[in-house]
């Protein structure tokens, strides 16, 4: 079954936090990760308003965890963090 990676993010320093998208788009692809949506519009309907939401696609949940924790993608993440707030979640699909 495949996997969405959603995250709820707001930035707090744009230009590490570019830096972090950059290098997490390359991790992402690399486990197999496709953006379904990356920003953009959206209407905060219940819970904590976050300004970015980003959902991506795995094959399965083991490869969205993997990605999580490869090398490539910690070390984007050193990026973001104190860069944005963020939660984020792996779902299996069904």
């Amino acid at each position: 079954m495949s996997a969405l990676w959603i995250a709820h993010v707001t930035v707090t320093d744009e230009e590490a936090y570019c830096r972090y998208a950059a290098l997490a788009s390359g991790a992402i692809a690399a486990h197999g990760g496709v953006f379904l949506a990356r920003g953009g519009r959206y209407r905060q309907m219940e819970g904590n308003d976050r300004a970015r939401n980003v959902v991506a696609r795995f094959p399965s949940l083991d490869a969205a965890v993997a990605c999580y924790n490869s090398e490539g993608y910690q070390t984007a993440l050193r990026h973001a963090k104190g860069a944005a707030e963020r939660d984020l979640v792996i779902v299996e699909e069904i």
